[in-house]
């Protein structure tokens, strides 16, 4: 009988071992399924940026795997606007001071939470087999060279800057006949590479991806304002805590090498 006894008392005791084994292994793997469930983040980002973060994603995706990068890439004017009409985004990172301030101004980014990231230069390219002789701005007014693209300078900014260094040397109006407007960097550079463009205005870092262009001269930047690359969240985010961890991310040197290897440069702090 005793021997009976003890059986059954391991027997009870093997029982409640597994029944608390089963419940600490669920538990387990609700605290895993909740560890594992992935954060989008929607970042809107100026064209020119698109080869150096898609590079930036595999890195940060692989150590944060509980975060999803999604980048809507376009031109800093347009994402501005669909910021301020609602568009969902958690940061912003434009190729130009004034559309993040506008932004501040209007208290959709934190002042607090935005900084400069970036700096860059424009050029101008021509197709690989051109064999146009340019050298400065005015040489883009020879006869030979029939169309020169640049980006909506309302919108595009890097049309813009191109638009502020031409008025500069005096040559806006003249060369408007001849002028190709992109809407936004990448779509000038496509231009040029196609040959639907003699010539055309686009960032140092854009002309770098291209086998298909070649840099005919890079524009004085005396003449047009330094170009920029603020980064901010915006205040609308539901997802604070990822969104500041991947802005502070874009400022670790891990992320500048990876800018600075797209031939971007790091302002000045």
């Amino acid at each position: 009988m005793r021997r009976k006894g003890v059986s059954s008392l391991v027997l009870l005791s093997l029982v409640i071992m597994m029944v608390i084994m089963a419940a600490c292994g669920n538990a387990n793997n609700k605290g895993n399924g909740e560890a594992q469930a992935q954060v989008a983040l929607t970042i809107s980002a100026a064209a020119s940026l698109t080869d150096a973060l898609n590079d930036i994603q595999k890195t940060y995706e692989d150590k944060n795997p509980n975060v999803k990068l999604n980048f809507n890439f376009g031109a800093s004017g347009a994402l501005q606007q669909q910021i301020e009409q609602g568009a969902p985004a958690d940061l912003f990172l434009s190729a130009a001071v004034k559309n993040l301030q506008a932004l501040v101004d209007k208290q959709l980014i934190d002042t607090g939470k935005q900084t400069n990231l970036l700096s860059n230069e424009l050029v101008v390219v021509v197709p690989d087999d051109s064999g146009a002789a340019l050298a400065s701005e005015a040489d883009l007014t020879k006869a030979e060279i029939k169309h020169v693209a640049i980006g909506i300078p309302e919108s595009v900014p890097a049309g813009n800057y191109a638009e502020e260094s031409l008025t500069n040397a005096k040559l806006w109006d003249t060369l408007q006949a001849k002028a190709v407007q992109g809407k936004d960097v990448r779509q000038v550079l496509q231009y040029v590479e196609t040959g639907n463009a003699d010539a055309g205005f686009v960032y140092k870092t854009d002309a770098l991806t291209s086998d298909k262009v070649k840099i005919a001269f890079t524009v004085d930047p005396q003449t047009y304002t330094p170009i920029q690359y603020p980064i901010g969240i915006v205040k609308a985010t539901k997802h604070n805590k990822e969104a500041e961890d991947f802005y502070d991310y874009l400022q670790s040197q891990e992320a500048i090498d990876i800018f600075v290897k797209y031939g971007f440069s790091v302002p000045a702090k």
